[in-house]
């Protein structure tokens, strides 16, 4: 049963670590969907305060739209403060017009539902699709265009709703980054496992062939890895994180 148990920590791991390889193509996908130049995600850091917290480029594209640098910055310079504030009030999609309104983003049919950003310096138009997950974190999945388009509303939601799926992935993986001192063991995994199924302590070291002081002991450091406060908020996170299920 030990190597059982083995095995499905590895599992996860395996799973844990593959996982970070598709985030790319999943926002290529949404991408191609809509013909965009390049895509960006950025997570809202810092504290709750507004003037404490700043947007946060997890991954982008910018480079492969043939500008031979990142638009990133310049992003966050032009638009950061108006996401900053959107997002606290509103889930709305965002759109924006390039410089001069050289290239535009609209939707007709949906119009009533996007927040319009003004117009600036970027040579791009675009479209930011927020994403609030409470403590698990927030932020945005941004599309630059290149070309004048003008999204239906089917298409609107559906890149809406693969955001909200891509950030929490994306969010979840960031918290996984621990360092190999914290990362949880193959036993911590299997006493988790097995006490989110409802084993009591008992039961578990039974299973394990372990004795119930040395459970008890896999248990409290997953707990402390897990920074939990009780066993049952650590199985609880153990599961978001994607450690049991």
């Amino acid at each position: 049963m030990s190597s059982g148990r083995s095995g499905m920590g590895a599992e996860l791991k395996s799973r844990i670590m593959s996982s970070r390889g598709d985030i790319f193509p999943k926002l290529i996908a949404m991408q191609k969907l809509i013909q965009a130049r390049s895509f960006a995600v950025f997570r809202v850091t810092g504290s709750g305060l507004p003037r404490k917290r700043v947007l946060s480029c997890e991954c982008e594209s910018w480079a492969a739209g043939g500008t031979g640098g990142s638009y990133s910055d310049a992003f966050v310079a032009c638009y950061g403060e108006f996401l900053l504030s959107h997002i606290d009030d509103l889930l709305l999609p965002l759109m924006w017009n390039a410089k001069n309104d050289a290239i535009s983003c609209t939707s007709s049919d949906f119009g009533a539902f996007v927040s319009r950003l003004p117009t600036a310096s970027l040579p791009f138009a675009g479209l930011a699709f927020p994403v609030r997950l409470g403590a698990v974190g927030n932020g945005f999945v941004v599309f630059g265009m290149s070309s004048s388009d003008d999204l239906s509303s089917e298409v609107i939601i559906d890149l809406h709703n693969r955001s909200c799926k891509l950030m929490m992935d994306i969010l979840s993986m960031s918290e996984r980054k621990m360092t190999q001192s914290e990362a949880l063991s193959d036993r911590e995994i299997a006493c988790l496992q097995l006490a989110g199924d409802g084993r009591i302590s008992e039961e578990i070291a039974d299973n394990l062939g372990l004795s119930v002081h040395t459970v008890n002991a896999y248990l409290g450091s997953a707990t402390i890895k897990l920074d939990s406060v009780n066993r049952i908020q650590a199985i609880a996170k153990a599961i978001r994180l994607g450690y049991i299920n």
